[in-house]
């Protein structure tokens, strides 16, 4: 099934969507938000998957779906860690300038802990203060857990993911370097994340979901040209049930959390890039030197997945760069 969540206050307000994202049902019958659904989903999946079965049976006839009338599916959320699972972009930014990718990397996930008080919808404006801060979009995928209990293995954390979707995690390259010089990790240069119009549940993926990988292009255009479609599933050095279990190594998850993979990458691929920085690496090794720009104000990102039929699966993400609104 697909899920949705209508702006309204700051949680939302949940609806089923059609398969094919034209018609949604509002599920306030069985809960009135994506996160009182994913605190009860036991409870609350099997009345969700009914309206689903019902809406796409033509049983309900449902409104007109309008992905700019949504917020991010899970407005905010408890707790949102983001990955870096393609360890080859990884080592590829650290050629750029030089520099070794420690052994650990490939052996160990890396992830942080990012701002999660406040996601934004798939049509909202990318704000920025200056363009001089290097702005860069960031094609993800994203699991969202039920509660997963602390110590739980990378073979019982597929039954904790419930819901899938695709993301857009905006960084701000050139305020990236002066935090990590702090040892301290991401703050400023990590603005809010946007997600797709809709979660998913992993069967509406089929076969493109083997339980731990989407193994399926993930789609990132800028200004009307594609930059890139690296296969989501291909030089994922560690799997979504294996970032779920390093999450939970010390500490339990609540139900709600999110689990980003990082920038898709595919080493060596003619399928382009999921980021500028990359493009701009590969320009560094290949000449010396960058030749892509940031992104500008006025700027328009677009970020879609498609089933093997063409038919989008989350909705596209469909954003301009903005300065600040005062």
């Amino acid at each position: 099934m697909k899920l949705a969540s209508l702006k309204h206050g700051r949680d939302g307000k949940l609806v089923v969507v059609s398969k094919d994202l034209s018609k949604y049902v509002l599920a306030t019958n069985v809960a009135a938000t994506m996160q009182q659904a994913l605190d009860n989903w036991s409870d609350c999946e099997a009345g969700l998957k009914s309206l689903y079965d019902d809406l796409d049976s033509g049983k309900l006839t449902g409104h007109d779906f309008n992905p700019c009338e949504c917020d991010a599916p899970l407005p905010r959320s408890y707790h949102w860690v983001d990955g870096s699972a393609y360890v080859t972009h990884v080592e590829l930014v650290r050629k750029a300038r030089g520099a070794e990718l420690p052994p650990s990397f490939w052996e160990d996930p890396l992830v942080y802990m990012g701002a999660s008080d406040a996601f934004i919808g798939p049509c909202d404006d990318i704000e920025a203060g200056s363009e001089e801060w290097g702005i860069d979009l960031e094609a993800e995928v994203a699991v969202i857990t039920d509660d997963v209990p602390a110590g739980t293995t990378a073979e019982d954390a597929k039954k904790h993911i419930k819901l899938i979707s695709i993301l857009n995690d905006v960084s701000l390259r050139n305020l990236i370097p002066a935090e990590l010089g702090k040892q301290f990790g991401f703050y400023q240069s990590k603005p809010w994340t946007a997600f797709a119009p809709v979660f998913v549940t992993p069967d509406e993926l089929g076969d493109a979901w083997d339980g731990t990988k989407v193994h399926l292009p993930l789609h990132a255009i800028l200004n009307g040209e594609k930059i890139g479609s690296p296969n989501a599933g291909i030089d994922m050095t560690f799997d979504f049930t294996e970032l779920v279990e390093h999450c939970a190594k010390t500490r339990s998850l609540v139900a709600g959390t999110v689990i980003g993979s990082g920038t898709v990458s595919n080493k060596g691929s003619n399928d382009g890039s999921c980021c500028l920085a990359e493009i701009r690496c590969l320009e560094t090794i290949a000449n010396g030197k960058p030749t892509t720009p940031f992104m500008s104000f006025g700027d328009r990102v677009e970020i879609d997945m498609f089933d093997k039929d063409g038919n989008t699966i989350f909705g596209r993400i469909d954003q301009k760069v903005v300065k600040f609104k005062e």
